[in-house]
């Protein structure tokens, strides 16, 4: 899934004193070490204090060298690799990931827009793998994939037992080639297979519309790294349509990069206004985010956001800032609930952390994490039929709902 990111990237290769510790090379024993010495990646030695023991861990290490068969088929390294994943793992955080090399390569090429795959965010909910969206005019998003969908299997490989990344290694592949997915829709007893077609996924960001009506539609795709200045670029073609009815569709927009959130919000609010509040436990205060003052419109802007079960993240934080303010009418269903930020952390030059390190609240103190954000209008679209796109659905009651809504303005 397109986490919701902070866009600073930490460096260095000490993160944790238990992380230095599986990252190094043992070079001295004891039964209850409290100053080891460890050589981390980068080769210079370390000293660490810890009350931990860490023999089990050795003992498992120098039990595999020894007696697994194919253990000289396994490097040090991946051995080291695989320690990492299960130090993080043990955060029972399904958003704070280690990724090796090849894992890596996947992760920025993904943030970067354009990979090789069917296209669509995935996350792990209620400990199942689940569709959050499939993006707009991709293989899933034409195979009938929708936000919810649950993934059995990947192939003949069942679901339940991998990570995030794992997943979508498997479900990413060279363009021509078939995934088969076996899928649970919502509300459905009966899971089917469903084969897609890889292909060279360019992840979209928005799409502009003047309706005949008058009104303005942004169907924002993702908040990507290019967003910022094509969501800029739109505004000017509202500014030039000469009307004061404007439609954000969030609907499907599984997130992105927190300054992105903070520069979309801030064309809609006075400088100074908190748009997100970034808790971070006990480690350190609060971080507030607040507004950069574009507020390039009036209180007499006609504005609704759409959002859905496949709005997450950084779509989650300008819909929740929109609707406490009183800004935007939100239209549609009950969004994601993705409150927690990631930070990526740089490891070694081919392998990062993300872990997370904070939960985000909206203006008014709302905690989304699982409950995600209830509209002012709750509107929940037909179900599409076996087989057919989600555009095939017998129309788009939440579009009908906001065209009505703008056309008669409550307020």
């Amino acid at each position: 899934m397109r986490e919701f990111l902070k866009t600073r990237y930490a460096s260095g290769v000490i993160l944790l004193t238990a992380l230095v510790f599986v990252l190094g090379i043992y070079v001295g024993y004891n039964q209850r070490p409290e100053i080891e010495k460890v050589f981390n990646l980068s080769g210079k030695e370390t000293t660490v204090i810890t009350q931990t023991d860490f023999s089990p861990f050795w003992k498992v290490w120098n039990t595999i060298n020894e007696k697994y068969p194919d253990a000289n088929e396994i490097t040090d390294q991946n051995k080291v690799y695989g320690a990492i994943s299960g130090l993080v793992d043990s955060l029972n955080d399904p958003y704070s990931v280690f990724f090796s090399p090849d894992e890596t390569k996947l992760f920025e090429d993904e943030i970067a827009g354009s990979f090789g795959g069917i296209g669509m965010e995935v996350d792990i909910k209620d400990k199942v793998l689940t569709v959050v969206a499939p993006l707009k005019n991709t293989p899933a998003y034409r195979a009938g994939i929708k936000p919810g969908d649950k993934i059995l299997k990947i192939d003949k490989i069942t679901t339940p037992d991998l990570r995030i990344e794992e997943a979508l290694k498997l479900i990413r592949g060279e363009k021509g080639t078939i995934v088969t997915l076996t899928i649970l829709h919502d509300g459905e007893k009966e899971s089917r297979e469903i084969k897609i077609i890889r292909d060279i996924i360019n992840v979209p960001t928005l799409d502009t519309e003047l309706r005949p009506d008058g009104i303005f539609v942004i169907k924002f795709y993702s908040f990507s790294a290019s967003s910022n200045s094509l969501f800029r670029d739109a505004l000017k073609k509202f500014a030039l349509a000469k009307t004061d009815k404007f439609l954000l569709d969030l609907r499907g927009n599984p997130g992105g990069y927190l300054d992105i959130a903070v520069d979309i919000s801030s064309w809609f609010l006075p400088g100074g206004k908190i748009i997100v509040t970034e808790d971070y436990g006990n480690n350190k205060e609060p971080e507030i985010f607040r507004s950069k003052d574009y507020n390039l419109f009036n209180d007499k802007l006609k504005f609704i956001i759409l959002i859905d079960g496949g709005s997450a993240s950084a779509s989650e934080i300008v819909a929740g800032a929109m609707q406490d303010y009183k800004r935007a009418i939100i239209v549609g269903g009950k969004s994601y609930g993705k409150g927690s930020v990631q930070e990526v952390v740089n490891v070694t030059p081919d392998t990062i952390l993300k872990i997370t390190v904070a939960k985000w609240f909206t203006p008014n103190g709302n905690l989304i994490t699982e409950k995600g954000l209830t509209p002012d209008y709750i509107v929940e679209n037909k179900k599409p039929a076996r087989n057919a796109l989600p555009s095939d659905a017998g129309g788009d009651p939440q579009m009908d709902k906001a065209v009505e809504l703008l056309n008669n303005w409550p307020r």
